[in-house]
């Protein structure tokens, strides 16, 4: 039996998404920036994925969606993007849960001059709002938040820090990756300015994200060339992923609804199946989270016979896929970043696993995952747990 539990990691291309790009490679090839037919058709395609996608977040303006290679490149676009706007550094503000993305970006930044505060989290993986108003400054530009952490799973509060970024005259970002098409998003009402997108974690292909760029917020690019997206990310755009993108994308918008309680539902069941193990802590805000994410730690991980990591590679020799969040760098295993930020000691940090569902889950999957995790950490640890 095959489950795969890793979504956030990427999710498979649906079928109509496949089709679309299938139908670009083959027919629609031309150079978007081409004037002839070939290039007409192959532009029509970019403009229609663009209205796609801005359908997905309610974006009135589907102009202030600019296509990019991925999340990563959406996110860089959006802090540099703003950086680069300001002749001397400036104050920036993100979490200490952010993806990487964004907290290497701005420690770049960092070693150029800027000033940067790093918001704490409970230990459940959430801002507090009243530290976004203590930490802004009189030269803060910026503040960027993660809208679901990719690790456990928590929400945040991105309506008030919007709010209160916005109140304060800077400008705010959201990495809504693993947010899109998952629970709603409404730019037209949410105070952001700037929202990155990923086509891979909502059944689209690999190799195209999106920025959203509210009217009237100003950017510096990061690529000098032939000018393509309004100026903001120049380089022949990638029509047949880009297509594929926009069909998830719309997709996803009409499905979110019944899918959310769908996965909820699972998320609630697997929890409550693995509630009983010893040692195996839920991590992240139970309450205010992502609809399809399942996360834990192993308390009694100590990162040599037993890791995060050791759960991963045991539950894919019995063919089911999650991931763990302790990274292994030169064959030395170290401790989740978001789990040390959350306040947990560098033991359990190296416990973290995540498991995401999507919308090839199934109840049985759940089931049979529970069972199969209750088996091995029997083996592992030698101690007895109910399993049925």
């Amino acid at each position: 039996m095959q489950v795969y539990l890793d979504y956030s990691a990427t999710t498979p291309p649906r079928p109509e998404a496949i089709a679309a790009m299938h139908a670009v490679l083959t027919q629609q090839w031309g150079n978007p920036s081409s004037l002839h037919e070939w290039g007409n058709r192959a532009a029509l395609v970019v403009e229609q994925a663009r209205i796609q996608v801005a359908g997905l977040i309610n974006a009135t303006h589907p102009e202030s969606i600019i296509f990019t290679s991925g999340g990563t490149e959406a996110d860089n676009l959006a802090i540099m993007g703003v950086a680069r706007c300001y002749s001397v550094p400036q104050h920036i503000i993100i979490s200490n849960v952010e993806h990487s993305a964004i907290s290497q970006t701005v420690g770049m930044l960092e070693n150029w001059g800027w000033e940067v505060t790093r918001l704490g989290v409970n230990n459940r993986g959430r801002v507090n709002p009243q530290d976004l108003t203590a930490a802004l400054r009189h030269n803060t530009v910026l503040v960027s938040v993660i809208y679901g952490q990719s690790e456990v799973g928590t929400v945040q509060p991105i309506a008030e820090l919007g709010q209160i970024a916005r109140r304060h005259g800077a400008l705010f970002h959201t990495d809504a990756v693993q947010a899109a098409g998952r629970i709603p998003l409404d730019v037209e009402n949410l105070p952001v300015d700037l929202l990155s997108l990923s086509s891979h974690k909502l059944y689209g292909p690999l190799g195209a994200g999106a920025l959203y760029v509210r009217p009237g917020v100003e950017l510096m690019p990061l690529l000098g060339g032939g000018g393509q997206e309004r100026g903001l990310r120049s380089g022949t755009q990638a029509t047949p992923a880009i297509a594929g993108f926009g069909v998830a994308a719309e997709l996803a918008a009409q499905e979110l609804a019944a899918e959310r309680v769908r996965l909820i539902e699972l998320r609630d069941r697997l929890f409550s199946l693995l509630a009983d193990v010893p040692g195996l802590i839920p991590t992240g805000d139970l309450v205010h989270r992502l609809p399809h994410h399942v996360s834990f730690t192993l308390e009694y991980a100590d990162g040599e016979k037993l890791s995060g990591k050791t759960l991963v590679r045991q539950l894919n020799l019995a063919g089911i896929g999650i991931s763990a969040g302790a990274a292994c760098n030169s064959g030395k295993l170290n401790p989740s970043p978001i789990l040390l930020a959350m306040g947990y000691s560098e033991k359990a940090a190296l416990g973290g696993i995540r498991l995401t569902l999507g919308r090839e889950t199934t109840v049985a999957d759940i089931d049979w995952t529970a069972i199969v995790v209750k088996q091995v950490l029997q083996r592992l640890t030698n101690v007895e747990l109910a399993i049925s």
